[in-house]
């Protein structure tokens, strides 16, 4: 599918997810909430700005390599495809990773097909692992802040156990790569092994390239490793004032510790039920059980929840409405990383 068909097909899905999200929500209900947010509600949405701009200098970082003058990319083409990028993951249901391929072919033309892939799933797996790492810095918290039951200490320390793991997990993707040793698992399951057979034979040597590019970032980009995983941790500390203004919107005394611990909570909660488009539902009820952890009023929860949803309406126009413009490289005599 090339790029013009993918985006044609995505802003089709876009749009009519997004009238099934007013619709869902209803005018009256987001005009109401809105309304009680009051002027908080400018904060919520500028809030997501930084969050996407801290996303894009992740994604530049990884995407420029001072040997390679056409990964100088402008800024604003990288923050284009990280909003309309994000967009189209929140309207896509099953582990929202249609953004993508979008990503992917909207390089294409400047990058080639090898690094435009390798740059947008290194991006992806730096976003997944600041997610990992921002779970283990929230249990901590939560276990020096929140004062917990047995029960919830132990489910405290099995998460943590998790959260190990998975990070001993993504550490070992960035020495070893990932691609290959992927499409060896797909090659033992029934049904598709024929497929993913075909698929790695034909397209053996940009797995390898992508491959070398994940160790390269890890073992040779160290500071851009490091630098991308910064950018991307920020954006999620960040992330969490959009339930603190919300909060101070209604009332609702909250520190900016506790929006943390809510913000992390509510988003494993929406993770594990993962394959809910637009974590229709699930966001809800972790808020609404994050809430209750730390004393206060899980009835605020739903609130919360709506703004947020409100929100997402918001940037899902705005990333759907990108969506028409090109990928331009930025001339430079020079680039560094």
């Amino acid at each position: 599918m090339n790029s013009k068909v993918y985006k044609a097909v995505f802003l089709a899905i876009g749009v009519v997810s997004l009238g099934y999200m007013v619709y869902g929500t209803g005018l009256d209900v987001i005009w109401k909430d809105i309304q009680r947010t009051g002027i908080w509600f400018i904060p919520v949405i500028g809030s997501w700005l930084l969050i996407y701009i801290l996303n894009a200098f992740a994604f530049r970082s990884i995407i420029r390599e001072p040997d390679l003058p056409e990964t100088n990319l402008s800024f604003w083409s990288v923050l284009r495809l990280t909003i309309s990028g994000y967009a189209i993951n929140y309207i896509t249901p099953f582990v929202a990773l249609g953004g993508e391929p979008y990503r992917i072919l909207e390089l294409k033309p400047a990058l080639g097909i090898q690094k435009a892939t390798s740059s947008v799933l290194l991006y992806s797996l730096m976003h997944m692992f600041s997610h990992v790492i921002f779970w283990l810095a929230s249990i901590i918290l939560i276990v020096a802040v929140v004062p917990l039951s047995n029960t919830m200490l132990a489910g405290c320390g099995i998460l943590l156990v998790v959260g190990l793991v998975l990070a001993y997990w993504f550490i070992n993707v960035y020495k070893k790569g990932f691609t290959i040793s992927t499409f060896r698992l797909l090659e033992k399951i029934p049904f598709i092994k024929n497929r993913a057979r075909d698929f790695a034979l034909k397209n053996a040597e940009t797995l390898y390239e992508v491959d070398e590019q994940i160790r390269i970032l890890y073992a040779e980009r160290r500071n851009v490793f490091y630098s991308s995983l910064f950018f991307e941790f920020a954006a999620r500390v960040i992330g969490c004032l959009e339930i603190y203004f919300t909060a101070q919107a209604i009332g609702l005394e909250m520190t900016l510790s506790q929006s943390l611990i809510v913000s992390s909570g509510s988003s494993l909660f929406a993770n594990v039920i993962f394959f809910f488009p637009m974590q229709l539902g699930t966001r809800e009820g972790g808020l609404v059980l994050a809430l209750r952890s730390i004393g206060l009023a899980s009835s605020q929860g739903i609130f919360i929840g709506v703004v947020m949803r409100i929100r997402e309406i918001v940037w899902i126009g705005i990333g759907l409405a990108l969506m028409g413009r090109k990928v331009k490289e930025k001339p430079v005599l020079a680039v560094s990383d």
